[in-house]
């Protein structure tokens, strides 16, 4: 196998699956540190973590394809994610979600992660933000934005595009 994971990573995994009694019970912190450092996780890291774990690959891969967090692809440099739960949605998350996917040139009616065709945006919408009092919201990686207009969310996008 050709992946390799640098040396700092590995000593933060090995210190991570000697917290756990088991060590599959430590399999999302791996695969949380694992997309941390490469921004998705691919089927080489699944193969990596399955070995590093003495588990078989297919229960790394049922991991990865559950949770939503995690990516088996390169979601883009940087990740929007608009909120469309109920609160939001009457705030106007879908024009939003719309406002946003036009300016990137995306689908704004296709479901699920869409990247750009330079990779330098991801947009998908996000079942909850936890901000029901300031909706629309939306995040840009780990930046959270509440109250956003179409006007604030270009301004925000902008930041993101250097």
């Amino acid at each position: 196998m050709s992946f390799g994971v640098p040396k700092k990573l590995e000593r933060e995994i090995n210190r991570l699956v000697k917290n756990y009694p088991e060590k599959r019970s430590a399999a999302l912190m791996v695969l949380h540190a694992l997309q941390e450092e490469f921004g998705h996780i691919s089927v080489e890291a699944e193969q990596w973590a399955a070995t590093r774990l003495n588990l078989q690959p297919i229960n790394i891969h049922e991991l990865v394809t559950f949770y939503p967090m995690l990516r088996e692809h390169d979601p883009g440099k940087t990740v929007v994610r608009v909120c469309r739960t109920l609160s939001c949605a009457l705030a106007g998350s879908a024009r939003l979600h719309r406002h946003i996917c036009q300016r990137l040139g995306l689908e704004a009616d296709a479901s699920g992660l869409q990247r750009t065709k330079d990779g330098r945006f991801g947009v998908e919408y996000a079942e909850c933000l936890a901000s029901c009092g300031t909706g629309p919201v939306m995040m840009c990686n780990d930046d959270f934005y509440e109250n956003i207009s179409n006007d604030r969310a270009d301004e925000i996008l902008e930041k993101y595009d250097e």
